[in-house]
């Protein structure tokens, strides 16, 4: 494996989910893609949507710019692993889940508002903290799929 085709790959895929996370995912799609049924789903299944969408797009401008020789066997594959984690995380149960099982529930959360209170509005929760961790966690594997396949 080229290690400096895995550590470009790599960076565009945290600059495309922090762009796609932050400022391209809706306050619709935000506060709706936990919830239960089909709002949720579908608010989801947007966001994950537009975030690879911005993932490909930036990944796609940087191999043509750099030359980095990107298959597209390679970047499905990544951005596929991608977008299923990512998916499978924001639905938020299953992260708290996941939390409660390996201990961090209490972390998870961390700065959550009371229940029945809105006292504490800000993103600097350990849910968000572990979310944006997994999603990273799987940037990296994105990466290496897409470096190698």
């Amino acid at each position: 494996m080229d290690a400096a085709l895995f550590a470009a790959v790599f960076v565009v895929l945290w600059v495309g989910h922090s762009v796609g996370d932050h400022w391209v995912q809706t306050s619709h799609q935000s506060c709706t893609k936990g919830a239960p049924g089909w709002p949720g789903r579908l608010a989801a299944a947007r966001h994950v949507a537009t975030l690879t969408t911005t993932k490909g797009v930036l990944l796609l401008a940087a191999g043509w710019l750099l030359g980095l020789g990107l298959s597209a066997a390679g970047v499905v594959a990544g951005l596929a692993v991608d977008a299923l984690s990512h998916g499978w995380a924001d639905r938020r149960t299953t992260l708290a889940r996941l939390a409660a099982v390996t201990g961090k529930g209490e972390f998870y959360r961390l700065g959550a508002p009371r229940p029945g209170r809105d006292d504490n509005p800000h993103i600097g929760t350990g849910a968000y903290a572990l979310d944006q961790s997994f999603h990273h966690l799987w940037l990296l594997v994105a990466a290496l799929l897409i470096a190698t396949v």
